[in-house]
């Protein structure tokens, strides 16, 4: 009989996209002018301040480390597939035209996927998990 619990593949799921927002926030600080370019583009917020890039990269630097250690699961979780929604959004020209050149903006739809299934399995999400250690729930 196949084990039905979901408590590996969430953890693995909440990792991979823990990961995924870790290196972008991480990407901010490291090449701030490439994400002021960015946002001017696809957010039209023109000019951006090296110091809003920073903070922008420290926020998402700090969520992605929630996220990885399980930590304030709805909040962060539906922090993290709000970020992921705006920017998936924000690509829609390119989202709509993904051949060619743009292909590669077709793997924020499956990435977005992902997202919303980790929201949806917070609660199911206890394996190395603080807050389920804090409720005493860890298994």
């Amino acid at each position: 009989m196949r084990n039905s619990e979901p408590r590996v593949p969430v953890l693995i799921l909440r990792l991979g996209l823990g990961a995924f927002l870790l290196l972008f926030g991480i990407d901010k600080l490291v090449a701030p002018h490439t994400t002021a370019a960015v946002f001017a583009h696809y957010y039209g917020l023109g000019e951006v301040s090296a110091a809003l890039v920073y903070a922008a990269g420290l926020a998402e630097i700090a969520l992605a480390l929630a996220m990885l250690v399980g930590l304030w699961r709805t909040l962060s979780y539906g922090l993290g597939l709000l970020v992921h929604t705006v920017s998936t959004l924000a690509t829609y020209r390119e989202l709509l035209a993904p051949f060619g050149g743009n292909h590669l903006y077709l793997a924020a739809l499956p990435v977005l996927a992902a997202f919303v299934a980790l929201f949806l399995l917070r609660r199911d999400d206890t394996l190395m998990s603080l807050d389920a250690r804090r409720a005493g729930g860890a298994r």
